[in-house]
């Protein structure tokens, strides 16, 4: 009985060729789009699952509260993890990473070899308790108890000692000799960046310093004993972080911890400031798992409707199978067999196709994912899962149509009766207008998404960002030298300017706080302080709008003169620019928390962004600041790039002889800020147009059951002279009002899905009414071309042909 199945179904996927490659080329471009999302989202999921115990583990940050808003901070105080060790009996362990804020890459030197790496950890002692990486050479135990002691990861041993065990051996790090520990074993689904790590020893921060309640530069991770009640723990550790007091205006801090679980940290951080780890983004995950959702569904609709549009060119098998005694149970196994075979087919090709493309998208999304069914069982179950549920879910209402056809009916006439069907016609219509809803929906997403990330690329930031040439100061006579190196710098040819500072847009800002006397009290206020020189100003061409920029001719203005942009005017309360001009603000410095500056607003500028259009323009504090002179912008002509390039060069070797130069220019800094945006437009235009394509293979399923349907109707209307025009616009009509009414469920669907993404963005474009229009026109057009084929066809034919009984 199954060989006489088998042999049957074979002879049917034959004998229908094209139907059976339409079909084919349907389920497999759909499930190539799915295998691919899924490996790529399946992916994303994995960060940090590796870790024993990781379910123990959580993140601590902080929540901004008050009239500022709510800003998630990565970053908290040192005075966190020490709290959270002397004071609860649930933590098992603690361990703070220090934040380098300035974010510059480390010089590594071992013999000869000499290069910038990334990665560098200061950490607690504690760090390997939590974190449990594998150890290729070494042992975590005192790895880090000495502050001259180093611990690397195997990709960086290769890296600077090649293939040998280097426990024991001396490497330098920005000229400092330190000492191999041990060696541990890099996982790319580790959030931490890590390359090697230093004690926190290693960096001397006086104790009193981390006692400190408002440095908020650590990254802190607490492990909790199995069983500890992580909502307990954080409940009291809130009550004590509100005892600690603002020392001038005796008002608790505003900001309230939270607890992240440790497999959160990757995927629900995208939104959080002052955090350098890796990071993915929940949303474009889900978006992506929905997308592969709606492809999957478009695919097997268009197996239904092309199953059913073969069914009346069954109908005589059917017939005669019934007569001969089959039952209709034995039907639907036939043709459920038929399906699963087919989609069988069509899996092992889109097996194939991914296994092809996968190389290609692990080179797009920076990632290493493997598909390989003869290594990985799983992978080969997933397979046989696939075709199963999809036969099943595509086939199984094909096979009550087919299967329900009454002998006599279709034995008796060439005509069948499609009564029973015909009750029920609303659901193959009813999935056309899914298909085109989804795509639809897929089209505008795809519209908004490009038209937000082409904002995010060409929107004015205030400031002028092209041809600036951006490093970081390197080597001691650099540093001191810093006026006299600049000097140097503007000699050359095609060099406009030169700046020298730190909280350049782009890189790495401080948040700190700036105080403002009113009516006899001190008014504390958060804000982002850039730390400049005379140059900063005209090198980026940032606007004055009121009062003037800092200049050399006034000598107070270097220790005694701030500017604010337009949005600290007004949250600082000034009102106008113009009123803000000499009034007095002051700042605690860095060198000495004891000691505050004290000087007047000289100059207003208009509001730039220094950060990415994620985030408000937040009050901003401009000042002359020297000791934080750490990186360098040199402005250059558009035509002499390269001269300019080669004389940066030259200076450097005269003033950081031991140090190479490493540099980047400031637009494509800015870029590399929307990778994921990007990535995700091509994506979404990629995916949405194999949907569309499937989508269109359905239409032409449920057109070429209508033609069939109407074939003796369109011979007749020939006969009596109809237009090929006339019966193209028969045919099409019914199906372009189904196109409409997908297009007006797709529309509030897009409209509410697209609002809430562009959420996360304080700058963002407004949805404009053409996008609806022109997704839905497309859609029309491209459903109308897909459907005159048949209808066109159909009218073209001999209606002799049509009009004659079989």
């Amino acid at each position: 009985m199954f060989s006489n199945y088998i042999k049957s179904t074979l002879r049917n996927l034959a004998w229908h060729k094209g139907f059976t490659l339409i079909n084919i080329a349907g389920l497999a471009l759909g499930l190539t789009a799915c295998l691919l999302i899924g490996l790529f989202v399946y992916d994303e999921l994995q960060y940090d699952k590796f870790l024993p115990e990781g379910e123990q583990v959580y993140r601590v940050y902080n929540q901004q509260t008050g009239e500022e808003g709510g800003d998630f901070i990565a970053s908290v105080p040192p005075m966190f993890a020490t709290t959270l060790e002397d004071n609860f009996p649930e933590v098992e362990a603690t361990a703070r990473i220090l934040m380098l804020t300035f974010s510059n890459n480390s010089l590594v030197e071992v013999g000869e070899k000499q290069l910038y790496e990334k990665g560098m950890f200061l950490v607690d002692p504690s760090f390997f308790e939590i974190f449990q990486l594998n150890f290729k050479y070494g042992s975590p135990e005192k790895a880090l108890d000495d502050p001259s002691s180093i611990v690397i990861s195997d990709e960086f041993a290769e890296r600077v000692f090649g293939d040998i065990d280097p426990v024991g051996k001396e490497v330098n790090i920005n000229k400092s000799t330190l000492l191999v520990k041990g060696v541990f074993e890099s996982n790319a689904k580790l959030h931490l960046p890590v390359n090697f790590i230093l004690p926190m020893d290693a960096a001397q921060i006086p104790a009193e310093r981390m006692k400190n309640w408002g440095w908020q530069q650590f990254y802190t991770y607490v492990k909790l004993k199995k069983g500890a009640d992580p909502d307990f723990v954080l409940s009291k550790f809130r009550n004590i972080v509100k005892q600690q007091r603002d020392p001038e205006q005796n008002k608790p801090h505003n900001y309230l911890p939270f607890f992240q679980p440790l497999e959160e940290v990757y995927l629900y951080s995208s939104a959080f400031k002052y955090d350098q780890n890796l990071k993915g983004n929940i949303t474009y995950v889900k978006a992506l798992g929905i997308i592969a959702v709606f492809i999957l569904l478009i695919a097997c609709f268009n197996f239904v409707n092309l199953a059913t549009a073969k069914s009346m060119q069954r109908a005589k098998e059917v017939g005669v199978r019934k007569a001969i005694g089959a039952s209709r149970g034995q039907l639907m196994v036939q043709f459920l067999l038929e399906t699963i075979l087919l989609t069988l087919i069509s899996v092992v090709f889109a097996a194939a196709l991914t296994s092809l493309l996968l190389p290609s998208l692990n080179e797009f999304a920076g990632k290493s994912m493997s598909f390989n069914v003869f290594t990985d069982p799983a992978y080969l179950l997933l397979l046989v899962g696939l075709t199963l549920v999809v036969g099943l879910l595509a086939g199984i209402y094909p096979a009550m149509v087919l299967s329900g056809f009454q002998p006599v009916r279709v034995l008796k006439s060439a005509v069948v009766v499609d009564s029973k069907v015909g009750k029920i016609q609303w659901l193959r219509h009813g999935l056309i207008v899914v298909q085109f809803a989804l795509s639809i929906f897929l089209i505008i997403s795809a519209m908004v998404v490009y038209k937000q990330v082409s904002y995010l690329h060409t929107k004015d930031l205030g400031f002028d960002k092209d041809q600036i040439m951006f490093f970081s100061m390197r080597g001691d006579n650099m540093f001191g030298n810093y006026e006299t190196f600049k000097s140097e710098l503007r000699k050359g040819p095609g060099i406009q300017n030169v700046a020298i500072g730190y909280g350049f847009p782009g890189d790495a800002t401080a948040g700190d706080r700036v105080i403002v006397p009113k009516n006899g009290e001190r008014v504390h206020q958060s804000a982002t302080l850039l730390m400049i020189d005379f140059d900063y100003i005209n090198t980026l061409n940032v606007q004055t709008v009121a009062g003037r920029p800092f200049s050399r001719e006034y000598k107070t203005d270097a220790d005694h003169a701030f500017m604010i942009n337009e949005t600290a005017v007004k949250d600082l309360g000034f009102g106008t620019a113009e009123k803000a001009l000499g009034q007095t603000l002051l700042w605690p410095t860095w060198d000495n928390q004891d000691s505050v500056k004290e000087g007047k607003i000289i100059g207003v500028v208009k509001d730039f962004h220094v950060s990415s259009l994620y985030d408000k323009v937040e009050p901003t504090v401009l000042q002359i600041y020297p000791g934080a002179n750490i990186k360098v912008a040199v402005k250059m002509d558009a035509e002499n790039i390269a001269g300019a390039i080669a004389h940066v060069k030259e200076v450097w070797g005269k003033f950081s002889p031991d140090y190479p130069i490493e540099y980047i220019f400031m637009d494509d800094n800015f870029a590399k800020m929307y990778t994921a945006e990007d990535k995700l437009k091509s994506l979404l235009t990629i995916f949405t147009g194999i949907a569309i394509f499937v989508a269109c293979l359905g239409l032409f399923g449920l057109a070429a059951y209508a033609a069939e349907r109407r074939k003796k109707e369109i011979g007749i209307r020939k006969v009596l002279g109809a237009e090929t025009s006339s019966i193209v616009t028969l045919l099409s009509k019914d199906f372009l009002k189904l196109v409409l009414v997908a297009a007006i469920i797709a529309f509030p669907l897009a409209w509410y899905a697209m609002g809430k993404w562009l959420e996360d963005f304080a700058y963002r474009i407004d949805i404009p009414i053409w996008v609806f229009i022109l997704a839905g026109a497309v859609a029309g057009l491209l459903a109308f071309l897909t459907i005159s084929f048949q209808a066109v066809r159909a009218a073209t034919a001999n209606p002799v042909n049509n009009l004659r009984m079989d």
